[in-house]
Formats: C-alpha cells, structure tokens, sequence
C-alpha cells in the first residue's frame, strides 16, 4: 500500500494538539476536512487511530504508536524544509562551476576572491575542464564556456567582452625561420597543437578573411592538452601556436611571444557564464551572477 503522507501529516497535527479545530487552523482548512481526511487513513490501515468524544481528542493503542514512529519524520521534514527555506534569503551552500581552461579572466583569481569575501556562506567547486557534456546532468549548477558553443536553451550571461584567438611565436623562432604571410602557409612551420585528448584529432586553428570564416589543419609537432605548457615551448621557441589572446597576453607584454597573422585573427563574442533556465534561481548562483554584471 502506497502511504498517504498528506494524511500522516494531518494526523500528526491532530495528535499532536489532541483537537480537530487546531490541526484545522495550523493547516488553514476546515474542522470538516480534517476529520475527513482522518477517516480515508484510518479507513485504509483498517484500524482505529483517533477517540472522538463531544469533549476531547484522544488516541487509541494503534493511534499512539502509529504518533510515536512517525512524529520524529515529520519533525526532521519540516526541519528540512526550513532549512530549504532558509537558503532562499541569503546565498549559501555548494556551489559547483564547470569551466574552459581558457577562460583566463573567470579563473584569473581577483573575480572569484571577491566573490567569495563577498558571500562567506558560499562553497565554490570548480571544475576546470574543456569536455563537452551535459552540465545539469553531471550535478553542476553552471558553466563557463565560449558563447558560440553554449545551447540555446541556457541563460548565458557575458563575464568579460569580445575575444580572440592568435597565432604567436617567440622572437628567436621568427628571426630564425620566419613566419608565414598568410594562415594557409602554417604547414611549411613547426607548430604547437592542442587537443582535449589522445582520441580526440588536433584543434583546427581558425581564421576570417574578408567576413568569410575558414579553419586551417596543421600539422603540429607537439601536441598538449595544456595550455601552459603550449606556451612555455613557444616561448622557448619550439614552434608556432595558437589559442585566446587573453593566454598569451602576458608573454606578449614582457616581450617572450609576438603575434602573427593578426590580420586573420577576428575578435568574436566571449566567454559567458551559463546556467539553465529556472523559474526561482538559488540564492547562491544569483549572487554571481550578480557579481559577474557588476564587474563586467
């Protein structure tokens, strides 16, 4: 027999107040309703739980034990319940995150330490990595990805503005071999590659020219799924690479790596922070999300 729990909680309340009138208030019913819903119960246990008389309530044998083993579920139900409740005023709990390795300016480290100074009540799991899969599925409350691989149906906010790719070299590898005038060229040059795995074929490097967009497969020598790596053997002068200019910057600026072929290297939207769509959105991802606009 399926249990009735609606009718296991209406009786609680009646054994709890020993009255049909203060289990009908508690509840916001009426007196009638009540006692009808303790007649199906005890209608089918096929046993007698309440003593009706005209002065009192009371409880049978089968009343008080049925009241004994089911008064403390309900307790650690509406417990559980507040606790529920609770979460709804103020950002607090886990919050798990699934993020591109790339996103440099989301794992830079000053967002996310704002954040949590912000919200002490807030746990962050972040998951670095560039699978593809399902984020609801795998227990995640959001993402971060690029923009033009997010579905259509996520709610995606922007965490930083247009980006781009680039093709870089260090400056002992152009002096030494050159570099290609145009991205077709790549396969005459030693190039660093990356793929997300072993299985997976290398990255195709992607370019525009003239508003029409193309991919080029090179041949790398070397190929990583770390971007950091990528970038210590380009500047120790290993070959051509390519990946977001935000990872690149750096070297860029201290003079390791140069750019090349930026005239086929478009800017394109960036990278979004991702969640599905909900109707009553948790405290605690509210409050990035709220973060993330506030500091875009």
């Amino acid at each position: 027999m399926e249990p009735d729990l609606n009718a296991l909680a209406v009786f609680a309340l009646v054994a709890e107040h020993r009255s049909f009138r203060a289990a009908a208030d508690r509840l916001g019913v009426t007196r009638s309703a009540v006692s009808q819903t303790i007649q199906r119960l005890e209608e089918s246990l096929g046993i007698a739980l309440v003593q009706r008389t005209t002065r009192s309530v009371g409880l049978t044998e089968a009343g008080e034990r049925l009241y004994a083993e089911v008064a403390p579920a309900i307790a650690e139900m509406r417990a559980a319940l507040g606790n529920t409740e609770a979460l709804r005023g103020r950002p607090r709990g886990l919050l798990r995150l699934a993020v591109s390795s790339i996103a440099e300016h989301f794992l830079s480290g000053p967002l996310l330490a704002a954040f949590t100074e912000a919200n002490p009540e807030v746990q962050l799991d972040v998951a670095v990595t560039d699978a593809e899969f399902d984020i609801v599925a795998a227990g995640f409350d959001a993402g971060v990805r690029l923009g033009e691989v997010i579905e259509q149906d996520m709610i995606a906010v922007p965490i930083a503005g247009d980006e781009r790719q680039l093709a870089v070299c260090a400056p002992s590898f152009r002096d030494r071999f050159g570099v290609p005038g145009h991205p077709s060229q790549l396969a005459s040059f030693r190039c660093i590659g990356w793929r997300p795995a072993p299985t997976v074929a290398p990255y195709r490097w992607e370019f525009a020219q003239g508003g029409r967009e193309f991919s080029v497969a090179v041949a790398p020598e070397i190929t990583t799924n770390d971007m950091a790596l990528m970038i210590k053997l380009a500047v120790a002068g290993a070959g051509i690479t390519f990946g977001m200019e935000a990872s690149f910057r750096p070297a860029i600026e201290r003079g390791e790596l140069v750019p090349i072929l930026e005239d086929y290297c478009p800017f394109f939207a960036g990278f979004y922070l991702y969640y599905p769509s909900r109707r009553n959105l948790a405290p605690k991802l509210r409050a990035l999300v709220e973060h993330l606009r506030r500091r875009v």
